[in-house]
């Protein structure tokens, strides 16, 4: 997955519903751009640099796997969106909506349509206050200057009046914290790692992942499945015995729920699959043996993929030992995942049809996802 990036953005607007105007941009930005984490206040301030109607302005902090130029793209057409139009001339005037980058991690850039941090940083209050409040710590990368400080040195004279209304971030109405523990699972190829990993940042989880790559009888195991299935699943068995008991027992006081990228039965719907069935069957009953005090999931999620899309996924990620695998074996699996879920009756399970989806480059497919996870469970 990408490298995620802070962002802080300031929002303003004197024309027409002035709050529902800051609401439908906090809507947009959510939706197109990043996870919103923090909100400032709503402070009502008089224009500033020409004669108009008063403003509403705050900040908020977005983190996004988005670049600063990408940002600055899906802002402008976000205003566009709300009906905005910048004048040429780019002076003071009134506006729908006015959205801008204030900070880009610790980063200064200067290009031909962007610059940060934002000049005008130092010189306006109604910028300082809000950001004060989502960034008490912050520090200025060129004045190396605190934010709390520029805010005290502010020669601003205008007076900020609080609004008692407070913009509502679209990222609490997915509601995962009610979970204390949930699976992703899924074929190989499937996903399920890189979703886990987003909800894991975006959501403040603990991220549990399997740590297949350190097997070494992965890559032997696809050059001759069988003779080294057996030793290849009792690897596993033991492998995920030893993780899934190692993070479960280990609570983490910082975080809000866990997430994992596999599920303990993946074990029984692998060895089925590849194991002849003598050698499943004594597979089975040291299974049970191991995992009878392993705490479940409270919500099974998984992922399904057609078998088109696996391939492209597994050739896109490029691991050498998986490059052979056949659509045959692929299949099977597909179909050994949907035979165990369909008899199950102790867990929470959530079935997604993502085939057409791209949730790691398509953010609004990631909140569908997101979405068909939390609805009607």
């Amino acid at each position: 997955m990408d490298t995620t990036n802070t962002v802080y953005i300031s929002l303003g607007s004197n024309q027409g519903d002035r709050l529902k105007n800051l609401q439908l941009a906090v809507d947009a930005i959510f939706k197109h751009i990043g996870n919103i984490k923090l909100i400032a206040k709503v402070y009502n301030t008089p224009a500033l640099g020409f004669d108009g109607p008063d403003f509403l302005n705050t900040c908020l902090v977005v983190v996004t796997e988005l670049s600063a130029q990408d940002v600055l793209d899906s802002l402008l057409k976000i205003e566009s969106q709300l009906g905005r139009n910048r004048t040429k001339s780019g002076g003071y005037e009134s506006r729908i909506i006015d959205l801008d980058i204030l900070l880009f991690n610790d980063e200064v850039i200067h290009s031909k349509t962007l610059t940060v941090p934002h000049p005008q940083i130092p010189n306006r209050k109604f910028v300082l206050q809000p950001l004060y409040e989502i960034a008490p710590k912050g520090e200025h990368p060129v004045l190396k200057v605190s934010i709390a400080e520029l805010l005290k040195q502010c020669e601003d004279a205008s007076v900020l009046e609080p609004v008692n209304i407070w913009l509502k971030n679209p990222g609490k109405q997915i509601n995962l914290s009610q979970f204390n523990y949930i699976a992703i699972e899924g074929n190989i190829g499937a996903g399920k790692t890189s979703l886990a990993t987003k909800i894991a940042t975006d959501f403040n989880a603990k991220l549990i992942l399997e740590r297949f790559a350190d097997n070494p009888f992965l890559p032997k195991f696809y050059e001759d499945a069988k003779r080294y299935a057996f030793t290849l699943e009792m690897s596993f068995l033991a492998d995920r015995y030893q993780q899934i008991s190692d993070d479960l027992s280990q609570l983490d006081l910082f975080k809000d729920f866990m997430v994992s990228d596999y599920d303990i039965y993946k074990s029984l719907i692998f060895s089925k699959i590849t194991l002849p069935e003598d050698e499943f069957r004594l597979y089975r009953r040291l299974f049970y043996l191991m995992y009878k005090d392993i705490a479940k999931p409270e919500l099974y999620v998984y992922l399904y993929q057609n078998t088109e899309r696996l391939q492209e996924n597994i050739k896109k990620r490029g691991r050498d030992y998986e490059q052979n695998i056949d659509n045959d074996y692929l299949d099977k699996i597909n179909a050994g995942y949907l035979e165990f879920l369909k008899n199950q009756t102790d867990l929470n399970v959530k079935t997604i049809d993502i085939s057409d989806k791209d949730f790691v480059k398509n953010r609004e497919d990631y909140l569908w996802i997101l979405n068909e996870i939390c609805n009607g469970v």
